[in-house]
């Protein structure tokens, strides 16, 4: 093999992992708020796309396997975690995940609740409403989750239902 041949599905990786880097970064920060926390996430997340990188199939869209991915580590990291963060720790260290175009004080506080909201839910939960929020279908949400169109609308509008209800 020479270093041509090793070198160009290394390079079509970091390519695609560049192209893509913004979902790596939101399902980090859904699932880290604090941010030594998140950048340990980040890489742990781009270390697993490299391993499964061999296993990845050009036919299918890359954002979706790269969503599966990225969710799994996430959420296998969430279940080891002990349970129970403390919300005044939560809240502390979201911060600077806040929309920086919400300068006004209502603006601030919907989204602190919606963070709130988000972080109390189960990671499955976690990763529908992230890509909810990305404008996901639910073909591609099922896609990435391994579940049902069904199954997501369900879940869906169970998470809207309660979304409303707390805010």
């Amino acid at each position: 093999m020479t270093s041509q041949t090793a070198t160009a599905p290394q390079e079509g990786f970091q390519s695609l992992l560049q192209a893509h880097r913004g979902i790596v970064a939101k399902v980090a920060g859904t699932y880290a708020w604090h941010p030594d926390d998140r950048d340990d996430l980040m890489q742990d997340i781009a270390t697993q796309l490299w391993r499964a990188w061999p296993s990845y199939d050009s036919t299918r869209p890359f954002a979706t396997w790269m969503y599966r991915i990225a969710l799994n580590v996430a959420i296998s990291q969430v279940r080891s975690r002990t349970r129970g963060v403390p919300s005044e720790a939560w809240n502390e260290d979201h911060h600077d995940l806040a929309d920086p175009h919400a300068h006004d004080h209502e603006g601030r506080q919907q989204v602190d609740l919606l963070y709130r909201f988000i972080q109390a839910q189960p990671p499955l939960d976690r990763a529908l409403l992230l890509l909810y929020l990305e404008d996901h279908s639910y073909r591609e949400m099922a896609d990435v989750l391994g579940l049902s169109e069904t199954n997501v609308a369900t879940k869906i509008g169970r998470l809207k239902q309660r979304l409303r209800q707390e805010l």
